[in-house]
């Protein structure tokens, strides 16, 4: 059966593509799940004013987070953790620490677009990464200090 894609499907294709699936992959799935139609004269025609809407609507968002990844590069957040021997942490510092942090300062992240290269054990400054984007990635700085 072939289809055309209307949103991107990983592992599969992008926007606009032309491509052959299974029948029951198509029927069953794609297709009542709007993310196919299919591959007809008209619909080539129909989707190409959706590939433009679809287009608009993704550079507004890239801009969007683009402005909040600038913000969140100026932050710096604070997490106070109970502290054993020698600096070292009573627990993990998780990634919905992190965003229940940024929740308090007044941005909304996913806690699963927070990405922490490698787990916080330690009393010190750390990098961390949000995903805002399909593009757009933001560097936070988060300080870990000790609860008192």
């Amino acid at each position: 059966m072939k289809i055309i894609l209307r949103q991107d499907v990983e592992k599969l294709g992008n926007i606009g593509d032309v491509i052959a699936v299974k029948a029951g992959y198509g029927r069953n799935f794609l297709i009542p799940n709007q993310l196919a139609y299919i591959a007809t004269p008209g619909a080539v025609r129909a989707l190409e004013s959706e590939k433009k809407q679809y287009e608009g609507k993704m550079a507004k968002a890239r801009s969007q987070a683009e402005v909040v990844a600038a913000q969140l590069a100026e932050l710096q957040i604070t997490i106070a953790m109970q502290v054993g021997e020698e600096g070292r942490l009573f627990g993990t510092v998780t990634a919905p620490m992190i965003a229940q942090e940024l929740e308090l300062r007044g941005f909304k992240v996913d806690r699963r677009h927070i990405t922490i290269d490698e787990p916080i054990k330690t009393l010190g400054i750390f990098d961390v990464h949000v995903k805002l984007h399909a593009d757009v990635i933001a560097a936070l700085k988060v300080w870990v200090i000790g609860q008192e």
